[in-house]
């Protein structure tokens, strides 16, 4: 089979006609499968497609369903192509939605959009997409798919409607499905008649497939205009949709960019041996025995409370479980990204449905137990879900029974465990059902080297440890995953998604080979991780990196950290039920001091407050807790809080391993002054050492005034995220607002710029731990600005390592001073294009 240079092109092998695939993601494998004979595509590209299922509707109307790949997975794209299916019978690609002709999508850039145009026009033709859905010529649908009818001139020039303005696409990758969905449905919300003209075309922008029709490349200038009404404020809302996404898809676009240059990996066994496919969660290759995991037969018991007590019992425990979810969500950000961390928020949202609470209540009612009819509600709930059949609401029906075991926990901590014991000695490959996040986090990777689940998906919390752990796994292999034995020997393929049972001693020594060419590689990249940020003209800066726990370090150091610049103490407090003495303090720090092995640790005391509650701390409630009692302030007025974690801190740092303290949300000299006395009456206590004390900057008023501040601080750490969010007025978990809240904002450059020089005056250090620090053109910007140390996830050390290496110390300072000089975000990014 050829391969396809261009969408455009359509060769005969590419199209099958009267398929009938068992499911949606049967379908979507044969096609994906169509374009890897093809050379289109890599193996893992129909992975991806999956994963696009979890995030976006493909559906796109009159029986056309349009699979593609993720956007940041577009390096597996080798050329552009399609693929098609015709299902005369359909197959159920949604709830209520069925699909009749597949036409899967690979493609390199914004090549896709031309297939997208014929596709929304013959979806206005509904006589000839009838014709193709049960058509036995192939080159109907080559014909149909690959050429664009004539388009007579309006008789009447279009012209635009009352209110209007004009705008260029920045979109790397066109107007495609997801943008344009956004755009619908801002204008949805409006009364007003919205409309988008390109030349003499036209469409209503509440119309997906009209805007589509359009097909909209990067560069080409549309007028929007709308009359009604309230026109002016849906202009308004549809503009700042239109720069939020540009935002979103310039991100994606580059981080496809990146994964571009990477090298892609995959193994291929020798022969064709049997296997079980599922769907790819972590990469990796392992070889064990599989051990499988029992189904806990847990069984809740019933005793029954008067319903006042009950609905106390209930609330409190529910209480307890959103600031759980709360800690992790937070702490996923930090790690994996917002995306990841929206699963944890998202759990959160379920605890809030009336009609849980209402079925609970109602079990209560006829006599039963809060336990038993908390769990009798959740099972029934979940259960309708499961029924429903599509993926999206299984895997909420599986976040569903999370979080009930989440509030089991809370009801009686018995009910809350991990139902693994008794694996075997040597590494195994885990064989379950499916597996909760608190049961994944739990595997020791000495002692489990592979995880397959029957259930779940790749978005799902079980596949997200997975990849952190490092562990190869695959989800969804259905209920034939659960028939092997344990002890069976078995290759697990966590890049393809694939369980080979029973491999022949040529797939073992293949699969053997691999496994030691990959850990060649990652230890080639591991030895360039640790080279220094250095830039070509010398200039070098620290890199270090956040975290929260000492177990973190070890991946934080293997990307290339040269210490921890941030660790969030906070966390000691969030993920347990009450607050940790002196002792358990202390064994945490001295803990991470050991992960680092005598690298630099910076501390940051207790930031609790704001966004951050924990409930077994007693605060006060706020009506803003942003700008309320937290972080400095709240230590200064709880010395039950301060004293214990400032003891452990100097007892930790008697070792001699570094150690540095920070505070947070400083605003005033007073406070560190305070502080400071504090610290030092504390160290006398416990003969500690003199260490370094340092502030974050996180207000404007510690920005400007770093020059008073920094005769009293030892060092400055700017947390850019607040710093932004305070500067702009703008709260960074409002997903309205969320977008503008960049940090790159010219006046927040600006606040760096005085902290920089109002620290240096009195010959102190600067570093960032916020996230701007993570993104490499934003290091390369703040390096330009005098900072000197870049505490970020770990996750984004290597590339903003290899951006500061590529560039020079002299051309930055220059670029920062541009920056400076910018009148908005947007501008200061363009400046990327420079560097």
């Amino acid at each position: 089979m050829g391969s396809v240079d261009t969408v455009g092109a359509l060769p005969r092998d590419l199209v099958r006609l009267a398929v009938s695939p068992r499911d949606k993601a049967d379908a979507i494998a044969q096609a994906a499968q169509m374009l890897v004979a093809a050379g289109c595509v890599e193996a893992g590209y129909a992975q991806s497609m999956i994963r696009r299922e979890g995030v976006a509707n493909t559906f796109l109307g009159h029986g056309v369903a349009i699979p593609h790949g993720m956007a940041e997975d577009r390096a597996l794209v080798r050329a552009n192509g399609i693929a098609v299916l015709q299902v005369p019978d359909g197959v159920e690609w949604n709830p209520g939605q069925s699909a009749r002709l597949v036409v899967a999508i690979a493609a390199q850039s914004d090549t896709h959009i031309a297939i997208l145009r014929r596709l929304t026009r013959l979806l206005q033709d509904e006589d000839r997409l009838g014709g193709l859905f049960v058509t036995s010529d192939p080159g109907d649908v080559i014909t149909a798919l690959t050429t664009d009818p004539e388009v007579n001139a309006p008789a009447v020039p279009v012209s635009d409607l009352a209110k209007r303005f004009e705008w260029v696409l920045d979109y790397p990758n066109g107007l495609h499905a997801r943008p344009a969905a956004r755009w619908v449905d801002t204008a949805k919300g409006y009364a007003a008649r919205c409309q988008i003209r390109h030349g003499d075309e036209v469409a209503d922008v509440k119309n997906l497939v009209a805007l589509l029709r359009l097909g909209l490349t990067q560069g080409e200038r549309i007028s929007v205009s709308a009359e009604g009404p309230d026109a002016d404020q849906a202009l308004s809302r549809l503009k700042a949709t239109m720069l939020e996404l540009s935002v979103q898809e310039r991100a994606d676009a580059a981080l496809a960019a990146r994964r571009a240059k990477q090298p892609v990996i995959g193994w291929h066994p020798p022969g064709a041996p049997m296997a079980l496919a599922g769907i790819a969660a972590a990469p990796g290759l392992a070889i064990g025995r599989l051990h499988v995991l029992a189904a806990a037969d847990r069984s809740v018991p019933d005793h029954p409370v008067p319903l006042s007590e009950g609905g106390n019992i209930l609330h409190e425990a529910l209480s307890a479980t959103r600031l759980q979810l709360k800690a992790l969500a937070d702490d996923t950000a930090r790690r994996l990204g917002p995306s990841e961390a929206g699963i944890f928020k998202a759990q959160g949202e379920l605890l809030n449905d009336t009609d849980l609470i209402t079925l609970t209540c109602q079990l209560m009612v006829e006599g039963h137990g809060v336990a038993w009819s908390w769990d009798q509600a959740i099972e029934r709930m979940a259960g309708k879900l499961a029924a429903l059949g599509n993926a999206l609401l299984v895997a909420r029906a599986a976040d569903l029974r999370d979080v009930g075991r989440r509030v089991l926990g809370q009801l009686d901590p018995g009910l809350g465990g991990a139902s693994l014991h008794d694996l075997p000695d040597e590494p195994c490959i885990l064989i379950a059902g499916d597996l909760a996040p608190s049961e994944t986090a739990g595997l020791d990777p000495s002692r489990v080297v592979g995880l397959a689940t029957a259930q779940g998906g790749p978005t799902a919390h079980t596949a997200i440890l997975a990849r952190t752990m490092g562990l190869p796994a695959m989800v969804a292999a259905g209920p034939g995953l659960l028939a092997f034995e344990s002890g069976t020997l078995a290759i697990l393929d966590g890049y393809g998604g694939r369980l080979y049972p029973d491999p022949s001693p040529e797939a073992l020594s293949s699969a053997r080979a691999f496994i030691a060419e990959q850990d060649l590689r990652r230890a080639r990249e591991e030895e360039r991780r640790s080279l220094p940020a250095s830039t070509r003209d010398g200039h070098r800066v620290e890199i270090a990196a956040n975290v929260n726990f000492a177990d973190q370090a070890a991946f934080a150091l293997s990307q290339g950290a040269e210490g921890v610049g941030l660790m969030r103490t906070e966390f000691l407090f969030l993920e347990r039920g009450d607050t940790p003495d002196e002792e358990a303090q202390l064994a945490a720090y001295t803990a991470m001091q050991d992960a680092l092995n005598g690298r630099p640790l910076i501390v940051r005391a207790l930031d609790i407050g704001g966004d951050k509650q924990v409930a077994h701390l007693d605060l006060p409630r706020e009506d803003n807790p942003f700008l309320g009692v937290r972080g400095a302030r709240l230590l200064l007025r709880r010395p039950d809080l301060l004293d214990p974690q400032l003891r452990a801190l100097y007892r930790a740092a008697k070792s001699g391993k570094p150690l540095s303290i920070m505070f947070p949300m400083i605003t005033s000299v007073p406070e560190i002054i305070a502080l400071r006395g504090i610290c030092e009456r504390i160290r006398a206590e416990v003969e500690g050492p003199e260490v370094a004390l340092g502030i974050m900057v996180e207000v404007p008023a510690a920005a400007l005034a770093a020059d008073v501040l920094a005769r009293h601080a030892d060092f400055f750490s700017i947390g850019t995220n607040d710093l932004t969010q305070y500067t702009l007025a703008i709260d960074r978990q409002n997903p309205e607002l969320a977008a503008e809240a960049d940090s790159l904002h010219p006046a927040v450059l600006r606040l760096i710029r005085m902290t920089v020089d109002g620290a240096a005056a009195h010959g102190r250090w600067v570093g960032i731990c916020g996230g701007i620090a993570g993104d490499p053109f934003g290091a390369a910007l703040l390096t330009g600005l005098g900072v000197q140390e870049l505490s970020m996830t770990p996750r984004d050390i290597p590339a903003v390592k290899e951006r500061l290496r590529d560039c020079d110390a002299t051309a930055l300072r220059a670029l920062a001073e541009r920056a400076l000089t910018c009148e908005t975000a947007a501008d200061v990014r363009a400046l990327e294009a420079d560097l």
